[in-house]
Order: structure tokens, then sequence, then C-alpha cells
């Protein structure tokens, strides 16, 4: 069975980080483009970060560049979202998904993903 499991999110105070973590069984992660998403209370999901399926490629949305990283670690078949510098409206649960992707490149259309994970909450407060 394929399934994906993110893990990490949390409760953390304005300015810090969190570490998402995207892991895979009963498929290889390299052989997909992965997304992150997330969506807040009442709102769209929106895409937040992908890296394509040779790692060379990746993207970041306009509120999240430069604070955000997406990396793959393929020996332990995860893919990770560094977050620094939270704010409020990072607020949400956070998505990971596996889709296939014509290399190098990725998507951050949710209607490109195959596989999605359970998602994990993330909460940026004081």
């Amino acid at each position: 069975q394929v399934h994906l499991v993110e893990s990490g999110g949390g409760l953390v105070q304005p300015g810090g980080s969190l570490r998402l973590s995207c892991a895979a069984s009963g498929f290889t992660l390299d052989a997909y483009a992965i997304g992150w998403f997330r969506q807040a209370p009442g709102k769209e999901r929106e895409g937040v970060s992908c890296i394509g399926r040779g790692g060379d490629i990746t993207y970041y949305a306009d509120s999240v560049k430069g604070r955000f990283t997406i990396s793959r670690d393929s020996a332990r078949n995860t893919v990770y979202l560094q977050m620094n510098s939270l704010k409020p409206e990072d607020t949400g649960v956070y998505y990971c998904a596996a889709g296939p992707s014509t290399y190098p490149y990725c998507s951050v259309y949710g209607t490109d993903y195959d596989y999605w994970g359970q998602g994990t909450q993330v909460t940026v407060s004081s």
C-alpha cells in the first residue's frame, strides 16, 4: 500500500522554526515530484513549495520565499520542509503530496498530485 505520512507540526511562537517531514511507504519518493500544501481555516488550500524528481528544481510561493526550504533525503525516503521565521499567517494544516511530473519540474497545483498525506497542524501564535 502507498502511504505518505507528515510529521513535525506543532505550536510555535512567531519567529520560531519547525521542520516538517513527509515519509513514504510502499513507493519511492525519488520517482515523484513532491509538493507541500497548506490550508488555513476558512481558506482554500494553497501550494507552498515543491521539488522536482531530481531535486534540482524547487519552487516557493512568494509568501514563504526566503523562509522555507524544501529538500529530499533519498536514503530515508523522506522530503522535508524547513520553516523558519514563522508568522501567524503560516498557521494551517500542512499536507505533502506526490505526483508524476515532467522531469525535472514540479507543480503547486493540487490536481497534479496523486498521493496525499493526512496532514499535520502548524500553529504560529504567541
